[in-house]
């Protein structure tokens, strides 16, 4: 079982949040995390977030990353959207 949380912060406070739950065995992790990104922003309303080179780093460290106003083309109502790898299996 594969789970992604996404979070969506503005001053310091959730407005809103989700799992994403994915148990396709033939896909490899990569392509979990982006189908997982795909349903967030379906979700949330939100236009699809470019991963910067940060934005890499700091997922590969630490399984957790935030997509800030600068991951996006359109302009976000929030100040982050914080993705995190909670379940890999």
């Amino acid at each position: 079982m594969f789970r992604l949380w996404a979070k969506i912060f503005k001053d310091n406070r959730m407005l809103r949040d989700t799992v994403i739950c994915n148990d396709t065995i033939n896909l490899s992790r990569t392509k979990k995390i982006f189908a997982a990104i795909d349903d967030i922003c379906y979700q949330f309303d939100l236009p699809k977030p470019i991963w910067l080179d940060s934005t890499i780093s700091d997922f590969k460290k630490h399984d957790k990353t935030r997509f800030t106003q600068d991951n996006f083309i359109e302009r976000i109502d929030f100040d982050y959207l914080e993705i995190h790898v909670i379940e890999e299996g």
